[in-house]
């Protein structure tokens, strides 16, 4: 199994406030969409709570660790431990956040599909920073701020290299 982080986050590694994200960039909805479609998704409760329900045409995780916690439409575990082993027959997953949950597989995770939002915003929840060291650059994409985007970003694509 391919552990795939996918997450959008401010120059200043920000990605939220309020459980929330903090900017609107079309582009970026559609490249999750179209990378996480007939996948598993692992999410933690948070996470599911913003979006309000199971996002179709995938497997929805969610991790909680209240064990009274039900989430329509998708699976319920306890921990990422029970996660990854519901999940290890998958081809790829993509954990799909919030803070804790990134932080949690940051280490395990085998790809990270980045996007880079290019501004610097306050926020409650920041993930780790990519350490070239370990996180090695295979693919870039360029966007500009538009009518349906609001600010400059940058796709990255990387791979673990330790």
């Amino acid at each position: 199994m391919v552990l795939s982080i996918i997450v959008a986050a401010a120059e200043n590694n920000v990605i939220g406030r309020d459980n929330g994200l903090i900017w609107r960039l079309s582009a970026d909805l559609k490249r999750f969409k179209a990378l996480t479609t007939g996948h598993t998704i692992l999410m933690g409760r948070k996470t599911f709570e913003s979006i309000g329900r199971a996002l179709p045409n995938r497997r929805n995780i969610v991790i909680s660790r209240n064990p009274e916690f039900e989430a329509a439409g998708c699976e319920v575990v306890h921990s990422v431990e029970e996660a990854l082993e519901l999940t290890k027959n998958e081809d790829e997953v993509f954990v799909t956040g919030g803070g804790t949950i990134y932080k949690k597989l940051w280490d395990k995770a085998d790809r990270l599909y980045f996007t880079v939002v290019h501004q610097e915003c306050e926020g409650d929840t920041v993930i780790p920073s990519v350490d070239p060291e370990v996180w090695r650059e295979v693919a870039r994409e360029v966007g500009k701020a538009d009518e349906k985007n609001e600010c400059d970003y940058t796709f990255i694509n990387y791979e673990r290299v330790k």
